[in-house]
């Protein structure tokens, strides 16, 4: 029991002391906001997120097994909640302006807003193995395939604790969101280069081009008709990569392939060459 209230008490106090830290740093002078700048963004982001999500999780478990886990999590909710109350207090004048808790509570219910954002909570572990993929297995790709290295600080960063007006409640999740969009949205750019690397052939069903092609564009800008040959995905690879190390390995419709084919257009009569129209879809089989 006493081990399990260390690993209670080390939680809570390691979230709010943390989140006190994050929120004094840029108060601090030039060097306090360049490193409040830096932690927001990947890669020290990254070490932020982790100590105060899934860092207590590994220490909790080998300290107190299961029973340490449970009670980690719950800290890491009750510091959570702790923070919110001391935040929300600090900036109380906004509390009682307009705020984002207020209407959804109003158009759903407290109980059912506060629920379903529980719920989103539970993925946050699917989200950090998309994140260790970007870090850890991607770089792979780099190395043996040449693919486009990435400025992933780009991506994943955090700014709208700059938002004035969005305290407590609303900030934190919102920074949620603000990490888990830009997470995902790596992912989704670096599968690009996989997907059309490997098996740049559209769909036969229709429907799921329409739905795919938002994080798939090039579903439309060249994977090869459904109803196509191989010689066609053959030529369409050789056209698209070329045969030696100097081929280009961005997804088709990359903004560095845009600007390549911008900087190489020729043009005749002032005018730029027409673009090939994409083949209709086949008829569903």
């Amino acid at each position: 029991m006493i081990t399990l209230l260390w690993i209670a008490g080390l939680t809570v106090g390691g979230v709010v002391g943390l989140a006190l830290v994050l929120m004094a740093l840029p108060r601090l002078g030039r060097v306090g906001r360049a490193l409040s700048d830096a932690l927001c963004r990947a890669p020290m982001l990254d070490v932020v997120v982790a100590l105060l999500t899934i860092g207590p999780w590994g220490p909790a478990a080998w300290w107190g097994g299961w029973a340490g886990l449970g009670v980690a999590v719950a800290g890491q909710v009750v510091g959570l909640g702790v923070w919110v109350v001391m935040h929300e207090w600090l900036y109380r004048k906004h509390v009682a302006g307009p705020r984002i808790v207020t209407v959804i509570n109003r158009a759903v219910g407290r109980w059912r807003n506060h629920a379903a954002l529980w719920v989103t909570a539970v993925v946050l572990p699917v989200f950090w193995l998309i994140r260790a993929a970007e870090l850890f297995l991607y770089p792979f790709l780099v190395w043996l395939l040449g693919f486009p290295r990435y400025k992933q600080g780009e991506w994943v960063n955090c700014s709208r604790h700059k938002f004035e007006g969005l305290v407590g409640h609303d900030l934190i999740w919102c920074l949620y969101c603000d990490w888990m969009t830009g997470v995902y949205s790596l992912g989704a750019e670096m599968l690009r280069n996989v997907e059309s690397f490997w098996c740049p052939i559209r769909f036969y069903d229709g429907k799921k081009c329409e739905n795919c092609r938002v994080d798939f564009p090039d579903i439309d800008g060249g994977w090869v008709r459904a109803d196509g040959t191989m010689a066609e995905v053959e030529a369409k690879m050789k056209a698209m990569y070329g045969d030696g190390p100097g081929g280009r390995r961005e997804w088709f419709g990359h903004p560095a392939r845009r600007a390549a084919e911008a900087n190489a257009a020729v043009t005749i009569e002032g005018q730029a060459p027409a673009r090939a129209e994409r083949p209709a879809d086949p008829p569903p089989a």
